[in-house]
């Protein structure tokens, strides 16, 4: 996935404040695969006891519509979403 001009350290602090504040580790890796783990792990939905998990589908319905409902710009938006997008495809591809 090839993203241009994106400010990945200002977007993976807008992805905090959409899911509240979030701490997410940055001490060895860069702000963009942060990001992308931290996707990752929400859209395999990692961080719930395995027992109330839900599919990566539905994980990814839940955080586009999260994201489209917050008030963060239209083109972080459309940033986050496309980062998203890029995620699910590669997780659609390895199962």
């Amino acid at each position: 996935m090839t993203i241009v001009n994106i400010n990945f350290d200002e977007l993976l602090a807008e992805y905090r404040m959409v899911w509240n504040n979030r701490m997410l580790a940055t001490s060895d890796r860069s702000s963009e695969e942060t990001l992308k783990e931290a996707i990752k792990r929400e859209l395999l939905d990692e961080n719930s006891h395995p027992r109330i998990r839900k599919s990566k589908f539905e994980k990814y319905y839940s955080a586009i519509s999260r994201i489209t409902q917050s008030t963060i710009s239209n083109e972080t938006k459309v940033s986050l979403i496309h980062v998203h997008n890029g995620i699910m495809e590669n997780l659609i591809k390895e199962s």
